[in-house]
């Protein structure tokens, strides 16, 4: 079962792949202006947490998403079904 701490880890991990630099992700990082994602990088990174968690994202839980920990928090429901609560 995954908890919040080893998704939030892996949330940053994925980001540091796509963020050019050395700039420090956190957790309340805005994807659009801090951290300069492309929406095309934002959908790699929900398929790259649709491959981790081997569920199917939907698309529109993007539409209140600015932080990292704001995506987390509307994947939680979605990983609940599957897991059970974290």
């Amino acid at each position: 079962m995954l908890n919040r701490e080893v998704m939030m880890d892996y949330i940053v991990e994925c980001l540091q792949g796509m963020v050019e630099g050395d700039q420090e992700i956190k957790p309340d990082s805005d994807l659009v202006n801090d951290l300069g994602l492309e929406s095309i990088k934002v959908m790699t990174l929900l398929m790259m947490l649709e491959d981790k968690l081997d569920i199917s994202i939907p698309i529109n839980i993007l539409l209140n998403v600015r932080t990292p920990e704001q995506l987390l928090d509307a994947l939680l429901p979605h990983m609940e079904n599957i897991d059970g609560p974290l």
